[in-house]
């Protein structure tokens, strides 16, 4: 049995090329492909087949990813998702991965890593190659653990705004503060989450309560 798999992205172009370079694997077959959300749901519930894999384009028309991922992951529990971006930002990739997504891969990676990343979703429930391997997958089921660490009041103003699509700048003018005090409360949750990145923060605040899906 191949391990079926779904494709959603607005440009064509590319959809048919990913299709070409999944079925080259062997293993896998497309069973559905859409041109975003709305046209995946249509598609969905006339196929009779729910595919194992759904690899979703973050930015699309009618209905985007987070939208998509977001409805999938409620329709169907036990799809793994995979978002697929140019855009690498750090509110991308958590607006996704709090969608849904196990794993997050840019659309120029290489056909030997993207194998790679599907088969590691397939078997562990995850794949980041850029993030210290943090378990989507567990961190999203134990968001509601209770908090381990300390926060004073403004580092938990901070890490709200820090899980949100607010670039720093912008944190810091909500906050009234300088972008050098901003910068410490950083570094400060840095070291209290055990985490080097804001992907990795916002990853742990939901892993431990602090910040909600």
């Amino acid at each position: 049995m191949k391990i079926t798999v779904g494709l959603v992205d607005d440009h064509q172009l590319f959809l048919k090329s990913l299709r070409l370079m999944l079925e080259s694997f062997k293993e896998y077959e497309v069973v559905v492909e859409a041109l975003n959300g709305e046209d995946l749901k249509s598609k969905l519930k006339t196929s009779g087949s729910v595919p194992d894999l759904m690899l979703v384009d973050v930015n699309m028309p009618v209905m985007d990813g987070v939208a998509t991922s977001k409805w999938l992951s409620e329709q169907y529990p036990a799809m793994k998702l995979i978002a697929l971006s140019m855009n690498d930002t750090d509110t991308a990739i958590i607006d996704m991965v709090k969608a849904g997504c196990c794993a997050y891969l840019l659309k120029d990676t290489h056909p030997t890593e993207l194998e790679k990343a599907l088969q590691e979703v397939l078997l562990k429930g995850y794949y980041n190659a850029d993030a210290g391997n943090i378990n989507f997958r567990r961190l999203l089921l134990k968001s509601n653990e209770p908090p381990v660490v300390v926060l004073t009041e403004k580092e938990k103003i901070f890490l709200s705004y820090a899980c949100s699509e607010l670039t720093y700048k912008q944190i810091a003018a909500e906050m009234n503060l300088s972008e050098r005090t901003i910068d410490g409360y950083r570094e400060a949750l840095f070291q209290k989450f055990h985490v080097q990145s804001r992907v990795g923060l916002c990853l742990e605040a939901l892993r431990k309560g602090f910040a909600k899906l």
